[in-house]
């Protein structure tokens, strides 16, 4: 069976219109706040009529005395008995006796009394019946029937009980005597509604009638509702000698009750406990009731609350436009709920109007607290702020440092070619070459975990060979391998996919890292290094990479401290290594951006084993083929080059690297000077510096771009300081053709001659 979700509202609706009886909900004061359409045809009365009344106004004018309402004790917030009756008059004046049914409902907080439900039953019918008794037993019992009502009375001094056919009828019982006693009742009965029935029995007052209900149940299945309703009389000792009174059943009632309490309960409950305030008021802007949350937004306890105007709170203006039904506006506007003690909580908005027999008698206000959905907004903005003043920064080191990296080592690249230089000056510039490029290596350490750090690293996606990659990155320290004889062992998976699909340097950048470690820190015996498939689909591949060493080992206890940025093994103090102590830990974030891990290996053999997975495509069809930028022997043919610096050792550096290879070159030192320069002259290649006075790089390729047809722009080269994620391709975005960071080296700019050569033939073919 398919269980069909609950609409509570369109439930209670329903409940209001379709029940056979009266349903009321009554104001303290005694206001008509809503009845069912039941009701009004009862009365004879229209709804709009109704609320213009008071509940006493409907009380037969025979008994409208004062003492008669009073006595009620229904609007003095003293009801004690929760069913009575009372002679009502019709609009048209015919007379209507009902049977009151009513429940108090009071705010969970302050148990105040907020109104009335009331459920109303026509009994004029029993009323006139036993009026008629003495006249037509007949009659009275067929309108029993009708009313699920039965008559009894109990001679209490005999214990004589005299019940109807009727009541037998509601038991479901047969007759087996013609009276029956007090004992026989009780077995009905469970012990609790017995002990209770006696109390209320010798605590009813002389001539008032009493009331009692109990439950019947003839099986689990099988539960019936009853009342009793009766009138005690006394004897001259005031000793009560005879009850006599009616039974009903009001199962029917009674579970129209359960289920209007039910949905008022889970409506109560959805208030007490929503997090966010919820306020109701009517079409005068009062305020109805409230939530316990609308107490810690407003400072006030909802019984100040009541009464009220809501416009205290979220401002007149505010108000004014909701009683003008732009309550859709006003959502918009409001964003703030005032304090009792004058401060401003901040807040996101609902309203709802409330609607009762189709007339909109005002709204609720449902206003969520965003005070700490503010303060992380804010913090996650000062963060972001944060991150790029650091991003701005690493710009700056990054082209402060370069810049005179860049006549360090530009100038012992051109020293070395120098022909004519003794033994001991080369050794010399070798020495000056290996501190500048230790010194480099550095410097790219510390601003490549910054950019990893603060999230500014991408990796790219192009194909590569890995035998390659592993091969080059041995080349790189083959000279110490040779120097201390030690063996180096390569073991590649047989089944490794040609090509990969990945971030190659970094990959070389990682494997650098790890067999430079390893030969750095074996003295004696070898070094092997080991690739294998771990796992592999039809788009990826999952390879383990193991680098082993027989060098001095790590203890266990300082294994995991080696992945921690500027940790170094060895003290600072005796160390005989170079290094910033980042390699390691900007190593595990690239792995980890690779989707994988990097560990040591537990071994009892001596020395040292680094194991790491990493995550590689097989396949990739937007990778375009690349070119091949492996350095060639340069071409005969002499280009005119134009050098765009502002820093005279740059240009100087820069200009005897080209002139050795036998090319032109012209100088300017500001952007308008290079736009002027390439107006005039025809230019090959320009090597544009991005940060020049006047106008910066960017701007004299955009103008270049624009007074140049496609066939006269030279090659233009960005040439900039700035080494940081996104500098590239800036520059290629720009217009620019390739890109180069400084430091430069000779190799780096014929490489760049031999794209311009490339280009070119590609051009024209």
């Amino acid at each position: 069976m398919q269980v069909q979700k609950v609409n509570h509202h369109e439930f209670f609706e329903q409940i209001y219109d379709h029940t056979p009886i009266g349903v009321a909900l009554i104001a303290p004061a005694g206001n008509w706040l809503k009845v069912n359409p039941a009701f009004c045809h009862m009365t004879g009365f229209t709804w709009g009529e109704l609320i213009e009344l008071r509940c006493q106004d409907l009380t037969h004018p025979e008994d409208s005395s004062k003492d008669h309402v009073e006595e009620a004790g229904l609007f003095e917030n003293k009801v004690t008995e929760n069913i009575y009756e009372r002679r009502c008059i019709k609009k048209n004046g015919e007379e209507l006796w009902c049977s009151f049914h009513v429940t108090p409902v009071s705010d969970d907080v302050t148990f105040e009394l907020l109104y009335f439900i009331c459920f109303i039953v026509d009994i004029t019918d029993r009323i006139r019946s036993e009026r008629k008794l003495s006249h037509s037993k007949g009659i009275i019992e067929n309108a029993e029937r009708l009313a699920k009502i039965g008559s009894w009375e109990w001679d209490v001094v005999h214990d004589q009980i005299t019940i109807s056919e009727q009541v037998l009828e509601i038991f479901e019982l047969e007759r087996t005597n013609p009276y029956y006693c007090a004992k026989d009742i009780y077995k009905v009965m469970s012990t609790a509604d017995v002990a209770s029935l006696r109390e209320k029995i010798r605590n009813v007052e002389q001539r008032d009638p009493f009331v009692f209900e109990f439950k019947y149940a003839r099986s689990e299945a099988r539960v019936k509702y009853i009342q009793l309703r009766g009138l005690i009389i006394y004897d001259k000792h005031q000793q009560p000698v005879e009850l006599k009174g009616v039974l009903q059943d009001i199962t029917e009632q009674k579970q129209i009750e359960f289920r209007l309490q039910e949905t008022i309960e889970r409506y109560t409950s959805l208030k007490k406990y929503n997090h966010d305030a919820i306020i109701s008021f009517d079409m005068s802007g009062n305020i109805i009731n409230a939530n316990p949350a609308s107490v810690k937004m407003t400072g006030y306890a909802v019984n100040e609350m009541i009464g009220k105007s809501i416009g205290r709170f979220i401002g007149a203006s505010n108000l004014g436009l909701i009683l003008r039904s732009h309550y859709g506006l006003a959502e918009k506007k409001m964003n703030t709920v005032l304090h009792k003690d004058g401060r401003e909580t901040e807040v996101l908005v609902t309203l709802a109007p409330i609607i009762i027999n189709n007339v909109n008698v005002g709204y609720y206000l449902i206003a969520k607290d965003i005070t700490e959905q503010k303060k992380l907004l804010i913090a996650k903005e000062t963060a972001e702020r944060m991150n790029q003043a650091k991003s701005d920064f690493l710009a700056m080191m990054s082209h402060e440092i370069r810049t005179p990296m860049n006549g360090v080592i530009g100038m012992t690249d051109l020293l070395l070619d120098t022909p004519g230089l003794s033994q001991e000056q080369t050794e010399y510039i070798q020495i000056i070459q290996k501190s500048g490029d230790s010194l480099l290596t550095i410097i790219n350490d510390i601003l490549d975990f910054s950019k990893i750090e603060s999230g500014k690293t991408d990796l790219v996606v192009d194909p590569f060979d890995l035998q390659e990659i592993v091969t080059e990155t041995v080349q790189i320290v083959k000279p110490l391998i040779r120097e201390k004889k030690l063996d180096i062992l390569i073991c590649l998976d047989k089944t490794l996919p040609i090509p990969l699909y990945g971030d190659a340097s970094r990959l070389k950048q990682v494997l650098t890292n790890l067999i430079g470690n390893a030969v750095k820190f074996t003295l004696e015996g070898s070094v092997e290094i080991e690739v294998r498939v771990k796992e592999q689909c039809d788009e990826n591949v999952f390879l383990e990479f193991k680098v082993k060493d027989t060098g001095v080992g790590i203890p266990v206890e300082k294994r995991q401290q080696l992945f921690e940025p500027f940790y170094q093994l060895d003290n600072f103090m005796t160390r005989k290594t170079q290094g910033t102590g980042l390699g390691l830990a900007i190593s595990k974030k690239l792995i980890e951006l690779m989707h994988g891990d990097i560990w040591i290996e537990d071994a009892d053999e001596p020395g040292t084993t680094f194991i790491f997975t990493a995550c590689f495509k097989k396949n990739n069809k937007e990778v375009s083929q690349r070119l091949d930028l492996s350095p060639k022997k340069n071409r005969d043919i002499p280009l005119h080059i134009l050098i765009a610096e502002d820093n005279d050792m740059n240009q100087l550096v820069l200009s005897k690297m080209i002139e050795k290879k036998g090319h032109f070159v012209d100088h300017v030192v500001d952007g308008k000077e290079a736009l002027e320069a390439v107006k005039r002259n025809a230019y090959d290649i320009v090597f544009m510096d991005v940060q020049m006075p006047k106008l910066n790089g960017f701007e004299v390729t955009q103008a270049i771009k624009e007074n140049l047809s496609p066939e006269d722009c030279p090659y233009i080269v960005a040439v900039t300081a700035n080494a940081l994620r996104g500098d590239r391709d800036r520059c290629l975005k720009a217009g620019m053709d390739e890109y180069i960071s400084k430091p430069i080296k000779s190799e780096t700019i014929y490489q760049v001659m031999e794209m311009y050569y490339t280009k070119k033939q590609m051009n024209h073919s």
